[in-house]
C-alpha cells in the first residue's frame, strides 16, 4: 500500500465536504464518517444499515470486530456523523439488510478502487497537495485526535499501534515539533 497523508487543514477538509456535498450525500457520509471515527475503509464499505441505526434512531457507537486483535471495538457517531446520515437516510428508503454505502449498479457496497476515487477526485479538486486515498480518512482522524488534546494512548488503541513513536510516525508528527494542542475543557 503506498504512503498518504493525513488532511491537515481544517479549510481544506470543509472545501471537501463542499464539493462532495454537491456530488452524492452517500460520497459526503463516506468522508465524514471516515474522519470523524477513524475506522478503516474495508470496515467502513461492510457496513449495513443496521449498524448505525436501531430501527428508530441513529445508534450513539458502531460495533466492529477488530480482525487484528480478535475484540470488539466501539467507534463513537459524533454529531456531525449523526447530521450527515440523517441527511442521506431522509434521501433514501433502505432496508436494515442494507449496504450504508451501496453502489448505484447493484445491492452491494460500493469498491474499495470507487472509494479512492471519490475521496482522491474531491481532494484534488479542493487543490489538496499531497498523496490522498481512503486511508488518509483513518490518518486524517488520527492527527485532528491529537491536536485536540486525545491522549495518544487512545489514538495507539484503536490503530493497535505498540507505541507512541509508530503512531506519531503514522500521523506525520515529528517527535519534539512545536505542535499547539487544544485542550478545550468547554465546561
Amino acid at each position: 500500500m503506498e504512503y498518504v497523508d493525513p488532511i491537515k487543514d481544517i479549510k481544506s477538509i470543509n472545501k471537501i465536504k463542499e464539493i462532495l456535498r454537491q456530488q452524492s450525500q452517500r460520497d459526503l457520509l463516506l468522508f465524514v464518517l471516515g474522519i470523524n471515527t477513524g475506522i478503516r475503509v474495508s470496515d467502513l464499505l461492510s457496513l449495513k444499515i443496521s449498524d448505525v441505526w436501531d430501527g428508530k434512531e441513529i445508534k450513539e457507537f458502531i460495533y466492529l470486530n477488530d480482525l487484528n486483535s480478535d475484540e470488539i471495538k466501539a467507534f463513537y457517531l459524533n454529531s456531525s456523523v449523526k447530521k450527515e446520515l440523517k441527511k442521506y437516510f431522509t434521501q433514501h428508503d433502505f432496508s436494515e439488510c442494507d449496504y450504508l454505502f451501496k453502489s448505484k449498479k447493484n445491492n452491494q457496497p460500493i469498491t474499495r478502487q470507487q472509494a479512492y476515487r471519490i475521496i482522491n477526485n474531491a481532494a484534488k479538486e479542493a487543490g489538496i497537495p499531497g498523496k490522498i486515498g481512503t486511508h488518509t480518512l483513518r490518518k486524517t482522524f488520527g492527527y485532528h485526535a491529537y491536536r485536540k488534546g486525545i491522549a495518544i494512548s487512545i489514538i495507539m488503541s484503536i490503530y493497535n499501534h505498540h507505541s507512541s513513536a509508530e503512531t506519531l510516525r503514522y500521523l506525520g508528527i515529528e517527535r519534539g515539533g512545536k505542535q499547539l494542542i487544544k485542550v478545550d475543557v468547554n465546561l
